[in-house]
């Protein structure tokens, strides 16, 4: 199984420098292009950006917390649901998330026929996306996890009603040359910080460092897994518009090889 190839930017891109890369993204092949969602960046309205600059490109949030915005405020006019995947994860609700999100998505399919991709760290809130959901999202897993988490991912869906196909997607921090080292070993740092991700690394035996692309090798290897995307999270050094049409350019290269 060969994955689709995404690209991945932060939801503080400015506008004017998305509609000018969202083109680009499309011509060059990529599936989809994912935007986070965090504050002083809104996910939603880059994604709007990004729908009157292509035709064809997906268009995804990666991820939308729904403790910081709820279902009832996302505003999606101007997104063209078949071209559309929202992404939505707890934040930090720690009190039922699986059960907070799981509201959150049955109110979502309420108001959008875009598909619905949850974001999930451990296996409880992965078997809500199996049941439920149209895709996940992960992070910060190793081409190897991600095959052990994509065969889990089929098990858990293989109940469902609807015998509807759940998309797995990875969402993988990725430098093309080494003057974003800094930024990306920074990003490491952050999140083997934070305890949740911290414990996920040590049940899994690896380090955060061990979950990211370099290379075209190391892409290649994610590429031949189990998983249905790879979203190459475009890491560089001050993430202006240069520095991510270069991005894309040796991305797309590197999965040519």
């Amino acid at each position: 199984m060969s994955s689709a190839v995404s690209i991945g930017i932060i939801g503080t891109t400015p506008p004017e420098v998305v509609r000018a890369l969202a083109p680009r993204i499309e011509r060059l092949g990529f599936a989809t292009l994912w935007i986070n969602d965090v504050p002083g960046g809104d996910s939603l309205a880059g994604l709007r950006v990004a729908a009157g600059a292509t035709s064809t490109l997906g268009l995804a949030t990666g991820v939308i917390p729904i403790d910081r915005r709820p279902v009832d405020s996302l505003d999606l006019s101007g997104l063209p649901a078949e071209r559309l995947a929202l992404g939505i994860g707890a934040g930090r609700v720690t009190t039922r998330p699986v059960e907070y999100v799981g509201a959150g998505l049955a109110a979502l399919r309420g108001i959008t026929d875009a598909q619905i991709i949850v974001g999930a760290l451990g296996p409880r809130m992965r078997r809500l996306a199996a049941e439920q959901a149209d895709g996940v999202l992960l992070n910060w897993l190793t081409p190897a996890a991600g095959r052990v988490t994509a065969g889990e991912l089929r098990r858990d869906a293989a109940g469902r009603d609807d015998q509807h196909s759940v998309r797995s997607t990875l969402y993988v921090r990725t430098i093309v040359d080494e003057s974003a080292r800094s930024v990306l070993d920074r990003e490491i740092g952050r999140y083997e910080s934070v305890p949740a991700y911290a414990a996920n690394f040590e049940r899994l035996g690896f380090r955060a460092a061990d979950a990211t692309i370099t290379d075209a090798a190391r892409l290649a290897e994610y590429v031949d897994g189990d998983l249905d995307e790879i979203v190459l999270r475009a890491m560089t050094p001050s993430n202006s518009l240069v520095e991510l049409e270069a991005f894309v350019e040796d991305a797309a290269a590197w999965r040519g090889r």
